[in-house]
């Protein structure tokens, strides 16, 4: 449990002190998918979902959830975003919507958990809009896809 920062010696969770860390450009992209039957995809595209643009909603959405991250979980800082994209576009060979998100900060820690948050919210807020035509809709393949910054550097998704 040593390699685990938010973890105390004792196994207890804390909030992990950044206090002494060095402010640095930091970027995080994030993906994911909402899997959906055809007809509710072609709704959507469409335009004609009885709430709405569906595709609009959702990148509000997941730019408000990224800034309010802190938050929702529970360990996480509050962090002052400089930049949020949010990108939320149909699939249709996957019969999917696809939302990636990128998140920038020069800050003492990084901001994986803003650009998750707001995949996850971007796509839940299409789920919201398109129930009423499939329940069975699935938030899938959510994952961090690039990150940098800070003093582990650069990483990214191989595959």
């Amino acid at each position: 449990m040593a390699d685990l920062p938010h973890l105390t010696a004792t196994g207890a969770a804390h909030m992990v002190d950044v206090g002494e860390k060095e402010k640095t450009h930091r970027v995080a992209i994030a993906e994911g998918y909402l899997e959906m039957s055809p007809a509710a995809l072609t709704a959507l595209v469409e335009g004609n979902l009885k709430k709405g643009d569906a595709l609009a909603a959702a990148r509000i959405a997941g730019i408000m959830a990224a800034k309010r991250t802190w938050e929702l979980v529970p360990l996480c800082h509050p962090v002052a975003l400089t930049h949020l994209e949010v990108e939320v576009e149909p699939v249709p060979d996957r019969v999917a919507v696809r939302c990636r998100a990128r998140a920038e900060t020069r800050e003492r820690t990084g901001v994986e958990m803003e650009a998750l948050t707001a995949v996850q919210v971007a796509l839940l807020t299409v789920y919201d809009m398109c129930k009423a035509i499939d329940k069975g809709m699935r938030i899938t393949d959510v994952g961090l896809v690039h990150k940098s910054g800070g003093r582990s550097g650069t990483w990214q998704r191989q595959g």
